[in-house]
């Protein structure tokens, strides 16, 4: 495929549905995608899958359902990629600052594509969706790199699971036949698992360092992420940060100190 073809980066998106209890949402979010151009469908412990009331709300979509991915945690639905945005509707707590559909949109495709595009490989980008009747939980969301808000009435902004996968992959297509597309920096953006292996190894040393009380953690953890999820982080630098953590975690490093 020829890479400057300006809709290819769509082919690098995941929809992630983090356990949908309704059939037919999925058959509604792979219609949606598909009007859109979007191919890659992720389920994240679905309720009910496979089952003909999805293929019935598919329509013409079908082929989107026969592709789609089932994974039996997000953390799964997510390994290899670079940056996550998770759907919310309305602001948390300890979160990383939110985005308008439109500019989440816009920040996803730019992670797609490299800024040097010789011989580069393209990115692998996630948007999330949780269940229809909670959202995405606290948990979820510190898997995200950042929130994204539909601007719904603020007085009724509840939104049907296929309905908010439409807006939002409109949203995407637009971004990426935008021209002028801001790309992502030279370097490798570290992964989704490489993060998550770094904020464990954090907590490991936090706790037996003692800085970390884990009989009442209250909300450190999540602040951490919050600060670091502020900034993309590279691999080179996950690496740094993790021999950081390394050093200290060695017996004669701990005595010198």
């Amino acid at each position: 495929m020829n890479s400057a073809l300006p809709l290819e980066p769509l082919a690098r998106i995941r929809i992630v549905l983090s356990r949908p209890s309704h059939p037919g949402n999925i058959g509604a979010a792979a219609r949606a995608m598909k009007t859109m151009g979007l191919t890659r469908l992720t389920l994240v412990a679905p309720k009910l899958f496979p089952h003909p009331d999805a293929e019935a709300r598919a329509s013409g979509a079908v082929d989107v359902l026969a592709q789609a991915v089932v994974c039996a945690t997000l953390a799964e639905a997510l390994t290899g990629t670079v940056l996550v945005a998770g759907m919310s509707a309305r602001r948390r707590d300890l979160a990383a600052p939110f985005r308008w559909a439109r500019e989440g949109a816009a920040e996803l495709l730019a992670a797609v594509q490299p800024r040097s595009q010789q011989g580069a490989r393209m990115n692998e980008v996630a948007l999330v969706f949780g269940t229809e009747a909670a959202g995405l939980s606290n948990d979820d969301l510190a898997l995200c790199h950042f929130p994204v808000m539909i601007p719904a009435n603020p007085e009724y902004s509840s939104l049907n699971l296929g309905s908010a996968v439409q807006l939002m992959c409109y949203e995407l297509r637009l971004a990426a036949a935008s021209p002028g597309l801001p790309p992502s920096s030279d370097a490798d953006l570290a992964t989704t698992e490489e993060i998550e292996g770094f904020h464990e190894h954090l907590e490991r040393v936090a706790v037996a360092s003692g800085f970390l009380d884990p009989t009442q953690p209250k909300r450190l953890m999540h602040r951490l992420r919050r600060l670091f999820g502020r900034v993309r982080l590279e691999h080179d630098e996950v690496s740094i940060l993790r021999g950081l953590l390394t050093t200290v975690e060695k017996p004669k490093y701990r005595k010198k100190s």
